[in-house]
């Protein structure tokens, strides 16, 4: 089974990345893990590149080992050692990134097939470095609580999304949902939590 997967989820600002990095750099201290932070974001503007350097200058005190990977989380799985506590921030960005990525000038949102074999991939690849990490966290923005959008390719989006999240937390042993820096447990220890 290997180690401990959780998932925490929220809406933006919700506190959901800073959470996370307290429970990893206090199961790390205790027993003696190296912490590893998987940061799938790009800095694609201004205001993405501010935030990527305020999570960077949020870590810097706890020694965090960083991984910048954008697609294909696949490639990181050399670099994770056993007893290492990893945070993989955020899915919904990784998601972002793959349904865009070019296929003979066609993204793959618009391919045919394309997203299950990322997703299918994806899968492996969790459950790869549960196997080998004494504590993996998959961060998640909450974009499924705003009405439907009109667009096709926003709708598309969240029917993904929505079948990660799903997917994710029925394989995690925690899933979280944080709301104004307060963590809700609607699964702890592999037991639904909250009815």
């Amino acid at each position: 089974m290997g180690g401990k997967l959780s998932f925490i989820s929220g809406g933006v600002r919700s506190g959901k990345s800073a959470f996370a990095e307290k429970l990893l750099v206090e199961g790390a201290a205790t027993a003696e893990g190296r912490l590893v932070y998987i940061a799938s974001g790009r800095a694609v503007d201004e205001e993405m590149r501010q935030r990527i350097e305020q999570h960077q200058l949020d870590r810097a005190d706890a020694c965090w080992r960083t991984i910048e990977q954008s697609v294909d989380l696949e490639e990181v799985l050399p670099f994770i050692q056993p007893n290492d506590f990893v945070l993989w921030d955020c899915l919904t960005t990784w998601l972002a990134n793959e349904l865009y990525m070019e296929q003979n000038n066609t993204y793959c949102i618009h391919i045919k097939g394309c997203m299950e074999k990322k997703t299918a991939r994806l899968y492996e690849t969790v459950a790869a470095i549960r196997e080998k990490a004494s504590h993996f966290i998959i961060v998640s923005n909450e974009v499924l609580d705003e009405p439907a959008s009109t667009y096709d390719e926003t709708r598309k989006y969240c029917e993904w999304i929505g079948q990660l999240h799903q997917h994710i937390v029925k394989l995690a042993d925690d899933a979280i949902e944080m709301d104004c820096g307060l963590p809700l447990y609607w699964k702890k220890e592999g037991q639904v939590a909250v009815r």
